[in-house]
């Protein structure tokens, strides 16, 4: 598509190793141009490194970090063979909100961010096409009638709605399987809706933080008996759409209420320490201006 200005970033890192951790590789330098309403960015996630050599290399790079002690162990062959098809695979393209305060970053959308964590927790190369939602281009409605964000293409077929984006990717790419069993997939699932009542709340006493505080504590709870995470030791897609909301909550929060999470649900901080500090999380989120900003109009209207 020529209508888009081009940025790519390489990773000099092996796109597969630290399988286990998950690790996305740092962004290399890049280089721009202006070109239209879009800004392309290729995706480093951890198969789409376009120096890391041959399959074979690829291969011989694949570890898995034993549990409970710091051996590397070598990758199940299944995912050896999986990820270095990968490795060559034609990248997903994905459209998603540019920010508004810095042209060229990801924008603010914890939806966006939700299906961009999938796509790099299980290392699928991807380029990133950002829209200023202010100014659509023509194209994003003939792919997207709604012309909402994010889409992402699979197989020439672009697919909208980040609950539908997940799971698809889900059952086309189930290695590493990040499904959360049906009994917990709604565990934390009220904590966005009342951040947001308690957001947009100008009477203190009308019960809405206690409303939040009501779902954390049940959460904090949650995680006390199963954590560290929604299904015990290993992220799974409940972490990844429930990570993004706790983000925007605690800097909404912390900069319209001068409010946090209280130090007495320690199992939620942790939770959103650890979340946060995933390197596929700090690739991924959005400017801390940029949520303020977001969040803005629900404030104050």
């Amino acid at each position: 598509m020529s209508f888009f200005s081009a940025t790519r970033a390489t990773s000099s890192r092996s796109p597969l190793a630290s399988l286990c951790d998950r690790a996305a590789s740092s962004p290399a330098p890049t280089g721009s141009g202006e070109l239209g309403m879009a800004v392309l960015l290729r995706g480093t996630s951890a198969a789409a490194a376009a120096t890391a050599g041959p399959s074979s290399a690829l291969l011989a790079t694949t570890f898995c970090r034993a549990r409970g002690c710091g051996r590397l162990l070598p990758a199940a062959p299944r995912l050896q063979r999986a990820f270095a098809a990968r490795a060559s695979a034609q990248p997903l393209e994905v459209c998603a909100k540019e920010s508004i305060t810095v042209p060229g970053h990801l924008g603010d959308c914890p939806f966006t961010q939700r299906v961009l964590l999938t796509i790099e927790e299980k290392h699928l190369p991807y380029d990133l096409k950002l829209i200023n939602l202010a100014n659509k281009p023509d194209w994003l409605f003939e792919i997207n009638p709604e012309g909402k964000v994010p889409i992402v293409k699979l197989e020439e077929k672009w697919i909208a709605d980040s609950d539908v984006i997940t799971q698809t990717l889900e059952e086309k790419y189930p290695e590493p399987p990040l499904a959360t069993p049906p009994d917990k997939a709604s565990v934390g699932s009220k904590i966005f809706s009342t951040f947001i009542g308690f957001l947009k709340s100008k009477d203190p006493s009308d019960g809405t933080e206690q409303a939040l505080l009501d779902e954390l504590t049940l959460f904090d709870s949650h995680l006390k008996d199963n954590g560290p995470f929604v299904n015990g030791g290993a992220i799974s897609a409940a972490d990844l759409s429930l990570g993004p909301k706790l983000y925007h909550m605690e800097i909404a929060l912390g900069h319209y209420k001068n409010w946090s999470v209280p130090d007495s649900l320690s199992h939620v901080k942790q939770y959103m320490k650890s979340i946060f500090s995933m390197d596929s999380f700090a690739k991924t989120q959005a400017l801390q201006e940029d949520v303020i900003a977001g969040w803005r109009p629900k404030v104050m209207g």
